[in-house]
């Protein structure tokens, strides 16, 4: 093994003098950078225990976050608050490129000598103090520094008993190194506005006495990044977004639990929904619940069914996505589902899949998996993963993958968590395109072929997990809200509830025989190794000549004894 050591670099005084020409000198933002590559240059050159390896590589991330949240329920004021703080992230690595002291993250842990207990906290500094700052990170390096010295050591004893592979990839990429300043961002919050709005909207629900709970949340989001790296990276960068949800609950009178909800997001304020839109869209929620109510609960069923747009994303990334990500490929804890099937058909052919978090909207409206560099300063990247059916790429972190040895900007993490590849917003393309009326001739014609009484459209869907693991069998489940049965005799849609979608995931993304014209939008987060990230999924209709539908878990409950206070009258008892 060859250790590589990088020259130190220089301070990062002359290159915020440069971004300093654009940037207003008052900038706190830029006083902190430079705490930031000064402390960090400073480890470069002297942290060193004797007899040991120093850092080939260092990052440093300072998150400043400030949230706003507003929630009513029953037409009043729940929560009204909000929330600023700042956190560091410092990733220190022994070795080399080649071979380094990194392991999953569930298997690190800081350095800690017998009888001691304490540990660095990432926690950064509101107060734009420079040298407050430079001491958090000095003292969270140095503790890095010890873990990974640990690792580094316990890694070269276990390679001893292990058999040589000599096609295992590097343990870090060499990436080209990113220097950019966002302009700031400006974080607009109507407070009286939208807590008068969440009190009406909530209030909406107080007249049905079927619907026992509801909630209405308004939340307002802005992250703050700064990073830089001892290759020379110094990033700046400002997200917002905003979150509009409106949910409730009801039961069924076999006592199946029901819920309904509408959620918008918007990186501005501006670009949420109008009062007038907010209340069409709670009354919906209403509608729909108490349609769900008096739907009956059907038996489990397999066989033909439509998913309209946004269930169908939602089965791309649970089947497909999650197993394009670049980090699964290497792990044995995992099930590689497409290891070794680069240039081999693994979709139908007319189907081909992109991931670009390069898309801040798409046909005017946002999505969610915008952003401009990856939580390890790489520049995010548009990645053809699947064309015409053959897999071509996968998701990369700087973690690299057997043949594909460079990061395409998928490296994605929340808060202080360490990065792994993972999707942003996952674009699904079909040539094999009806229309809607199509589409659904098509379904009763596959359903009369299987012998099937019906088939089924699965409108709308609250999301869905995957297991990739080795350990367990490779399956998905989706959990669809607004299912409706089709008969083969006269086409008539009825609405069903009670069914959770499962099955395996190259079965069923390959029993796709034809798909929609007009695709759909899915924007929301999703959650895995790495913690919750904002992703969008955007995805034409697709008709599957097989799905698998369970019964969804049968509640027993009894719904409240009393009508609710806010009820009409006439509904107390």
């Amino acid at each position: 093994m060859r250790t590589l050591r990088l020259p130190a670099l220089p301070l990062l005084a002359s290159a915020a003098a440069f971004l300093l020409a654009a940037t207003p000198a008052a900038d706190p933002r830029l006083s902190l950078l430079d705490a930031m590559a000064a402390e960090m240059n400073r480890n470069q050159q002297q942290l060193k225990l004797q007899g040991h390896e120093p850092p080939y590589f260092m990052s440093y991330q300072l998150k400043d976050y400030d949230q706003q949240v507003i929630t009513a329920r029953y037409g009043a004021l729940f929560v009204n608050d909000g929330y600023r703080d700042r956190r560091i992230t410092v990733d220190v690595r022994v070795g080399s490129y080649e071979f380094d002291s990194s392991v999953p993250e569930e298997l690190d842990f800081a350095f800690t000598t017998k009888g001691t207990s304490y540990f660095a906290r990432p926690e950064a500094p509101i107060d734009d103090s420079p040298m407050a700052l430079r001491t958090a990170l000095w003292l969270l390096t140095d503790e890095r520094y010890k873990s990974a010295l640990f690792q580094f050591l316990k890694k070269k004893g276990e390679d001893v008993y292990a058999v040589e592979d000599p096609k295992r990839p590097p343990s870090f990429s060499r990436e080209k190194p990113n220097t950019h300043v966002q302009a700031p961002v400006a974080f607009p919050f109507d407070r009286e506005r939208w807590t008068r709005v969440a009190r009406e909207i909530s209030g909406r629900f107080n007249g049905r006495p079927e619907i026992f709970d509801s909630d209405v949340r308004i939340t307002a989001d802005k992250v703050v990044r700064l990073f830089v790296s001892t290759e020379g990276s110094r990033l700046v960068t400002e997200e917002t977004l905003y979150g509009l949800h409106v949910s409730a609950m009801a039961r069924a009178e076999d006592g199946q639990l029901l819920d309904n909800s509408r959620t918008f997001y918007s990186p501005a304020e501006a670009g949420l929904p109008s009062e007038a839109d907010l209340a069409k869209a709670a009354d919906v929620v209403i509608s729909e619940l108490l349609a769900l109510r008096q739907a009956p609960a059907i038996d489990p069923y397999t066989g033909p069914a439509i998913l309209a747009p946004e269930a169908s994303g939602v089965l791309f990334h649970e089947t497909v996505g999650h197993r394009l990500e670049g980090n699964r490929q290497g792990d044995d804890r995992e099930g590689k589902t497409f290891r070794g099937q680069e240039g081999k058909p693994v979709l139908p052919v007319f189907l081909s899949i992109h991931d670009d978090p390069t898309l801040r909207t798409l046909g005017g409206d946002p999505l969610n998996g915008y952003y401009l560099f990856d939580e390890e300063g790489v520049k995010g990247q548009r990645v053809t993963l699947v064309e015409k059916g053959v897999l071509k790429n996968y998701l990369l972190s700087r973690q690299p993958v057997e043949g594909f040895l460079q990061s395409n900007g998928h490296g994605r993490s929340q808060g202080t968590r360490r990065p792994v590849a993972r999707m942003a917003n996952l674009l699904v393309e079909s040539t094999k395109q009806v229309s809607d009326e199509e589409l659904k001739r098509m379904l009763i014609a596959e359903a009369k072929r299987q012998g099937k009484p019906y088939g089924l459209i699965i409108r709308d869907i609250t999301g869905g997990n995957t297991n990739t693991s080795s350990y367990g069998y490779q399956a998905f489940k989706g959990v669809p809200r607004m299912v409706y049965r089709v008969d083969v005799r006269d086409g008539k849609e009825s609405l069903v509830r009670g069914v959770e979608i499962v099955g395996t995931p190259l079965s069923s993304v390959n029993r796709i025989l034809a798909s929609g014209k007009k695709a759909g939008l899915f924007n929301g987060f999703c959650g895995a190794e790495s913690g919750m990230v904002p992703v969008s999924t955007v995805a034409p209709a697709v008709l599957l000549q097989e799905i698998e539908l369970q019964r969804s878990v049968e509640g027993k409950d009894r719904p409240p004894i009393l009508s609710s206070p806010s009820a009409p009258a006439e509904t107390q008892k």
